[in-house]
């Protein structure tokens, strides 16, 4: 990711809106439906581990990675998840003990948006490497500066869908929310499922 955060005040923020009876769990839901009991999930950019948690909560074997340390400090206080401080762009997972292929990766909370310039290629080519074949890419993040929080920068939805096609993933389905909502060019965020096929 190109900007550092504060991880104890994004926890905080979290946990304010958790507060409110807010589901703070629909990422992990919408994942949760793709894959089998047990499952292998790579939370990539996992922040403060919010998703990553919970999927392993529900059961999952889950690994998370983020180039934040001082998000990842967060994260690494949740029991029953291996985290690692990684840059996704550089991402390799072959010498630790997630190094066996992932049934699903999932790069929740705008990953994208936030990724240093000129990377998103190479992150796509590098998550692709940590999926089975046949594995699955789950993303979702905000479309247009309405979506999107500062200093996100906008990812045209058409980029995204050509970096997974020259990183061997093939799309599956798109929605406009992670409740499963259908999606329009102009709902300003997107879901997108890909599989990989090489």
């Amino acid at each position: 990711m190109s900007t550092p955060f504060d991880g104890e005040a994004y926890a905080a923020r979290i946990a304010a809106l958790a507060a409110t009876g807010q589901d703070m769990h629909g990422e992990a839901n919408f994942v949760a439906a793709l894959v089998e009991p047990g499952a292998r999930i790579l939370d990539a950019g996992c922040g403060t581990g919010r998703v990553g948690a919970r999927l392993a909560e529900l059961g999952f074997d889950v690994a998370g990675a983020d180039v934040d340390a001082s998000m990842l400090a967060v994260a690494r206080r949740i029991p029953g998840v291996r985290w690692y401080l990684a840059d996704l762009a550089e991402l390799d997972l072959s010498d630790t003990p997630d190094a066996a292929p992932f049934d699903l990766v999932v790069a929740a909370g705008n990953v994208f948006p936030f990724l240093a310039p000129g990377t998103g290629a190479r992150v796509l080519e590098r998550l692709a490497a940590h999926l089975r074949p046949d594995g699955l890419l789950v993303s979702g993040f905000g479309l247009d500066r309405a979506h999107l929080p500062a200093p996100a920068a906008t990812v045209p939805i058409e980029d995204y869908d050509a970096w997974c096609a020259a990183a061997g993933l093939t799309a599956v389905d798109r929605r406009g929310t992670w409740d499963g909502d259908p999606w329009t060019a102009a709902g300003g965020y997107a879901v997108s499922v890909h599989r990989r096929t090489t």
